[in-house]
């Protein structure tokens, strides 16, 4: 299983002991600590698709389940084109995206570049939640300031926002810790990817309460392979192998 979500490790847990099936769960090991799942775990990644060909042969592994995070579209790619090769069953766990309703004020683009453009519409407090590795997009834009949320620092070889403060943090959030965050920061604007899911959902409840706009990047496609929104439809999934 290709992990590192709250999916993936409730997967783990619900396919512990199951006669037949043993799980080992593959981390990219880009969080410093993190938040482990049962059974065997391997952290590091493969070396793109060949590397993780070549693991997939050498450990005789019968099933795949990428239970990656939605934004992991280089992992998501070089599964399918590895599992194609190898002729092995390939899933993918996919928490849906989020959805906007009555009250909310979202504005979609398909990257981060997209979305550092769109700030020059709205205020120059900005809620930065979209982690660590895209705070270069963000990095010209001198009028804005930002409150920056990651759970572990960012390089600090690369280029960030002038004027930023960091906070280092881990879901799941709470609307109240949310609300207080948006107005001891006098936020005007909020940043975030569409990872769905309840773990960091509650911004955008604030968002909506105190009139704050939302932009959101879009997710990247998903290969044309088996995908499942629910744990429990991935573990019939792996019964059925």
């Amino acid at each position: 299983m290709l992990g590192g979500t709250g999916e993936a490790r409730a997967l783990a847990s619900a396919l512990a002991g199951t006669p037949g099936v043993e799980v080992v769960s593959s981390l990219a090991g880009r969080v410093r600590r993190p938040l482990l799942p049962t059974g065997q775990v391997r952290i590091g990644g493969f070396g793109g698709a060949d590397g993780l060909l070549a693991w997939l042969r050498e450990e005789r592994i019968g099933a795949v389940v990428d239970a990656t995070h939605p934004f992991a579209a280089t992992m998501t790619a070089a599964a399918a084109r590895a599992c194609h090769r190898a002729g092995l069953p390939l899933l993918v766990l996919r928490r849906p995206g989020w959805r906007a309703g009555p009250g909310d004020n979202w504005h979609r683009v398909p990257t981060l570049p997209a979305a550092a453009e769109a700030l020059h519409r709205f205020g120059e407090r900005v809620f930065l939640t979209t982690g660590r590795t895209g705070l270069a997009a963000f990095a010209g834009l001198d009028r804005h300031w930002f409150l920056v949320r990651t759970v572990d620092p960012p390089d600090p070889m690369a280029p960030l926002p002038a004027r930023m403060r960091l906070l280092l943090d881990r879901g799941p959030f709470t609307v109240a810790g949310e609300r207080a965050l948006f107005a001891g920061h006098r936020i005007q604007v909020l940043v975030t990817k569409d990872s769905g899911g309840e773990m960091t959902a509650a911004k955008l409840t604030a968002a909506r309460e105190q009139g704050v706009p939302v932009v959101l990047q879009d997710r990247p496609p998903t290969p044309d392979v088996d995908t499942v929104a629910r744990v429990e439809d991935a573990v019939r999934w792996v019964a059925a192998r």
